[in-house]
């Protein structure tokens, strides 16, 4: 389907333009532009920054909503709440969200597409619905959206932090208080596989990004040293959670890239369990509880006392321990 906009006042950016009249975010505009789809005066446009003036015609032609199943997957993912403009999931432990050059296998994005979810295709069908990630190796809440409307009002919770989760994490070694991290994330400069806290090195690192993360301790193991806690992110760095607790001597059971390995063979313990935003077309407030995995909780129950672990995991109780903060 093509849209037509005809500019009758305007002195501004493209990509602006775009996400002001189609009310979509300036980066989902950005890869209507990128995949061509996007003419200025017929000619098509490559550039989001380039400057309309008064007089020029835009014609936008959206992209297929529901791109050709897949091959069919052999695995599911829970649903936790879906409705005609969101879909909550229960990513599993060791799936990838969306396709890359790097990855092999089925991706959550394939999920989706072989269950035939009409979904928003604003940021492109590799990213299809997808508002948020989690790493491959992070069980839990992941949202997606179902139209395009829904996406631009999630992705601005999202920006705004209106929006926001509370994982679950098992360290190798548990912390005594309440700690905020915050520093500059970037690629590491010697390990290309990993982020990094770069505060403490001597040079000024190039492509360095704020972050802040927090966390609370939750339950200690009297019988295997271990430490249960909770984390809640202000900011969305790759690999941030498992990136803040390196930088201060602390791993989460099974992570093997940050870690300095450990005898669990297990997976990364890892889990986005709790997450809250408004619904983008009610303003209704949203807040879910997502199970964890039986794997997680089969180790949980395994090496933490129950009566505790159950105290420690309520809501009510994860969410008064960031009054300390």
């Amino acid at each position: 389907m093509k849209k037509v906009l005809h500019i009758e006042a305007t002195y501004e950016r493209l990509d602006t333009f775009l996400s002001g009249e189609l009310g979509i975010s300036k980066s989902q505009a950005g890869q209507l532009i990128k995949k061509s789809l996007v003419f200025l005066n017929d000619v098509v446009c490559k550039k989001g920054g380039q400057r309309l003036k008064i007089g020029d015609r835009l014609h936008i032609i959206e992209p297929d909503n529901v791109p050709t199943p897949p091959k069919e997957i052999p695995w599911d993912v829970p649903i936790i709440y879906e409705d005609d403009d969101i879909l909550l999931l229960n990513k599993p432990p060791g799936l990838v969200v969306h396709p890359a050059p790097s990855v092999k296998g089925a991706t959550l994005v394939d999920w989706l597409k072989f269950k035939g979810f009409s979904l928003s295709n604003c940021s492109g069908e590799e990213r299809y619905g997808i508002v948020h990630r989690l790493d491959k190796e992070t069980s839990g809440a992941i949202l997606v959206a179902k139209n395009n409307l829904a996406h631009a009002q999630l992705s601005e919770q999202l920006k705004n932090r209106e929006m926001g989760r509370y994982y679950l994490a098992v360290l190798t070694e548990g912390i005594n208080k309440p700690i905020t991290i915050e520093c500059q994330m970037g690629r590491h400069p010697k390990n290309r596989l990993k982020m990094a806290n770069l505060d403490g090195f001597r040079q000024k690192m190039p492509a360095s990004r704020y972050s802040k993360s927090q966390f609370v301790p939750l339950l200690a193991s009297d019988k295997s040293g271990l430490g249960l806690i909770a984390a809640k992110l202000y900011t969305g760095r790759t690999h941030q959670i498992r990136v803040h607790l390196e930088s201060i001597s602390r791993h989460i059971v099974g992570d093997k890239l940050y870690g300095r390995g450990d005898d669990w063979n297990v997976r990364v313990l890892l889990h986005a369990y709790l997450i809250y935003f408004s619904h983008p077309v009610t303003g209704k407030k949203m807040f879910f509880k997502v199970p964890v995995f039986d794997d997680m909780l089969e180790f949980l129950n395994k090496n933490f006392d129950e009566a505790g672990l159950n105290e420690a995991i309520r809501e009510a109780h994860i969410l008064s321990a960031f009054d300390a903060f």
